[in-house]
């Protein structure tokens, strides 16, 4: 069996395929949000399955690629199938999006879409591995292949989430940090599935080498992603210049020395209906006291000269 190694780079190229992962998760995230508010749904959605698809899945894929490695072997990469896996991880993202978006699944968009995805993304995954050709057998774990089509299914159903649901810019960028552990997880699983073996009278595989495909198509894509990004920074200022503030009335000023407050009440009572002539009015208790009780002189007053009333 040959020695395989993953990091002949040490740590520099799963840190740089981490970021470049978490920055396509990012972009897209925001993009797929900008579909959900603003006008050109259709194109936004498209801009989001290029981000998260292009960069955040087959970027963040080969780049951990140039760290691959087998000792005695030679490694070429066949350039169709390699362009046909890019191709596969920005159509799944796009199928998944436009399902989750439709909302005529039932309830059921987010199993179907991120089932989708998910097996789609583990296409990508070992197609670009089919790519990869090599002087040496190269065998998979069946079991580890199964482990890492499930951490593709589960982390697209939580990112088709995370496209319905997230808004802010701090939870975007922890779910885009999610998104991209379970990539990059995803990617690393499948990897540690194979193994290799010497093979007697191979061949010298045909093909690129690694840097002389990869970095260039690497470079391309990402810097679609930058454009993308400034696109969406400066789309997003634009639409915050476009919101008016409120317009609050100035509040009155009176002169402490003037009569215009009072007129202005005696306005606001001169202007306040009356009831017609014809109406009954309705008076309150305040304007309807009791009537005024007369007191009644006494029956006998001796200061007037009279005689007690007799009694009969």
């Amino acid at each position: 069996m040959l020695e395989i190694s993953h990091f002949s780079y040490g740590w520099v190229t799963p840190v740089v395929a981490y970021i470049m992962s978490v920055t396509g998760c990012l972009l897209g995230l925001r993009c797929t949000a900008r579909a959900r508010t603003g006008e050109g749904r259709r194109g936004w959605l498209i801009a989001a399955a290029v981000a998260i698809g292009g960069t955040g899945i087959w970027v963040m894929h080969f780049i951990a690629m140039l760290g691959f490695s087998i000792h005695g072997a030679t490694i070429r990469y066949n350039v169709p199938i390699t362009l046909l896996s890019a191709a596969i991880a920005m159509g799944v993202v796009w199928i998944g999006l436009a399902i989750v978006a439709t909302g005529r699944w039932g309830g059921w968009e987010l199993p179907v879409g991120g089932t989708i995805t998910g097996t789609g993304v583990g296409a990508m995954h070992y197609s670009g591995m089919y790519a990869m050709k090599s002087d040496a057998i190269i065998d998979y774990n069946a079991g580890l292949v199964t482990l890492s089509m499930i951490i593709a299914v589960v982390a697209s159903i939580v990112a088709l989430w995370f496209t319905l649901n997230i808004n802010g810019i701090l939870a975007t960028v922890g779910a885009a940090l999610i998104m991209g552990i379970a990539v990059c997880g995803m990617h690393y699983t499948g990897m540690a599935s194979m193994s290799a073996h010497h093979a007697e009278h191979a061949s010298m595989p045909h093909g690129a080498g690694a840097m002389e495909l990869l970095a260039p198509l690497m470079i391309s894509v990402s810097m679609v992603t930058m454009v993308l990004l400034i696109h969406v920074g400066l789309t997003e200022v634009d639409e915050a210049s476009r919101v008016k503030e409120p317009v609050r009335p100035a509040p009155v000023r009176h002169d402490p020395w003037s009569l215009q407050a009072n007129s202005t009440e005696a306005q606001s009572n001169t202007d306040a209906p009356r009831p017609s002539p014809g109406s009954p009015q309705q008076y309150s208790v305040a304007h309807s006291p009791e009537p005024y009780q007369y007191p009644q002189p006494p029956l006998y007053a001796p200061e007037r000269g009279g005689y007690p009333p007799r009694l009969s």
